[in-house]
């Protein structure tokens, strides 16, 4: 059984280093690190367009410069129904959260990022969702 592959989005190099490690040590690889919510469309966009497996469940943090999370959720959703996507968020942000789910994405996770809540949202996700390797 290969490997879960996750894609990191966002826009603070502290907050992604943090999370890759997180997952790494929860035995997941990370493929790609995207800093922006463009790059992350644009990046699933080239891998559709290519042929290439999109990753099985991306992170995605809700306000990034160019294109906040909840429009590259759209906008990568809208290419790929299949998607997984879990959306990182500070507290008080409620409301960009219900909306970030209404727009498609499976599940949150709340910063400061918690390894434990990590852990149990990914595999809530890709027990409910996606696939079964958790």
């Amino acid at each position: 059984m290969s490997k879960t592959n996750i894609m990191v989005v966002d826009d603070s190099a502290l907050t992604a280093k943090r999370l890759v490690v997180m997952l790494e040590q929860l035995g997941y690889e990370v493929g790609k690190i995207c800093k922006t919510g463009l790059e992350a469309v644009d990046t699933i966009e080239y891998m559709t367009n290519k042929g290439l497996s999109i990753p099985d469940l991306i992170t995605m943090d809700i306000t990034m410069p160019d294109m906040d999370g909840i429009a590259a959720t759209r906008q990568i959703l809208a290419m790929q129904k299949q998607a997984l996507i879990i959306m990182v968020t500070s507290h008080g942000q409620e409301q960009m959260v219900i909306e970030a789910i209404g727009a498609g994405a499976k599940g949150y996770v709340l910063k400061p990022i918690n390894i434990d809540k990590l852990r149990d949202s990914i595999k809530n996700v890709l027990t409910r969702y996606g696939q079964n390797q958790v």
